[in-house]
């Protein structure tokens, strides 16, 4: 069980180790795990490493936040199909899992900016000495998109060097960025980084107005940077972000887009058990852009598409469509 402290007080940091059981229904049952050097992020893994590297996965929270527990259900859900993910944040609490016709409230926006302008302040390389945060929450949010970067260069080092468990564990040639809403935007900023081959964006789009609550500092113009194929996931009309992400999806010429939604909300169906349709449709994406297989791309691809079919989700743009 996690722990908090007094009512208005931060969550305390999860010790170093496995949290929690594994879980996900993939071949690879997958832990949560806070590591001594890489503190302020979280990751999901297999309990038993196979044999072959894995994918990566760089993951940013809801709201920014830095809880790197808070899509815990979801993320060991996919890391069980075999993928290896970092997610911004210490490990403090996990969701409770609900019911899964039940609508996930929305979370928070991130609070007003104070002093600085809207949507100033990411700062890159501003993260201190152990990958403690930056400590004044007017100038970022408390995950910024450096933690991407350093997330990135420490599986790279870890992947080579000899006396790491993870040597030759990971493939580096197969990296994915994903977020959910404020975590969504730091993907799309992220996504110009060249080692990044596919991106996800949950309930997330760039603002169609600028003044948006959060700090990450991305633009439109950031959208033609993106590199690789990115897949839109949103709640449908009523998730805030849905517009944000069609106006998103009509922009992007230069690389395969796809935008499906259901009518769940902007919280989407991270909590419901092993991480409902957005964890299934994530799987299925990862499967298709980073493993090559054939059977998950059907799902996206053509007018014909998986998702096409399904009558319970609205195909907006998809590639080949």
């Amino acid at each position: 069980m996690t722990a908090t402290l007094a009512c208005g007080a931060e969550p305390v940091v999860q010790p170093v180790g496995a949290i929690g059981p594994p879980a996900g229904t993939g071949k690879h049952p997958a832990i949560a795990e806070a590591r001594e050097d890489l503190r302020a992020h979280t990751l999901y893994h297999p309990q038993q490493m196979p044999e072959a590297p894995l994918p990566v996965l760089i993951w940013g929270n809801g709201g920014c936040s830095d809880n790197g527990l808070s899509h815990s259900i979801f993320l060991r859900e996919v890391a069980s199909h075999g993928y290896f993910i970092i997610a911004l944040g210490y490990p403090r609490t996990e969701p409770v899992v609900r019911a899964p016709n039940a609508q996930a409230p929305a979370r928070p926006p991130a609070p007003p900016a104070g002093a600085a302008a809207p949507g100033a302040g990411q700062r890159r390389g501003q993260i201190g000495g152990g990958g403690e945060l930056p400590s004044d929450p007017n100038e970022t949010d408390a995950t910024v998109i450096a933690q991407m970067n350093m997330a990135l260069d420490w599986a790279t080092a870890m992947n080579e060097l000899s006396s790491s468990k993870l040597q030759g564990r990971l493939d580096m040639t197969r990296v994915a960025v994903a977020g959910h809403s404020c975590g969504g935007l730091q993907s799309i900023k992220f996504s110009a980084d060249p080692r990044i081959k596919t991106s996800m964006i949950f309930d997330s789009g760039v603002y169609n107005v600028p003044g948006g609550m959060s700090r990450v500092k991305v633009s439109k113009f950031d959208l033609h940077s993106v590199h690789g194929p990115v897949a839109y996931i949103t709640g449908g009309p009523t998730d805030q972000a849905h517009p944000n992400a069609m106006d998103d999806a009509g922009r992007i010429k230069h690389v395969p887009v796809f935008l499906g939604w259901l009518p769940v909300g902007h919280g989407g169906t991270f909590s419901q058990p092993n991480g409902g349709d957005w964890a299934s449709i994530a799987v299925n994406w990862l499967d298709w852009q980073l493993k090559g297989d054939a059977s998950a791309g059907k799902w996206f691809l053509g007018a014909d598409c998986g998702y096409c079919r399904d009558a319970r989700w609205k195909v907006e743009f998809n590639p080949e469509r």
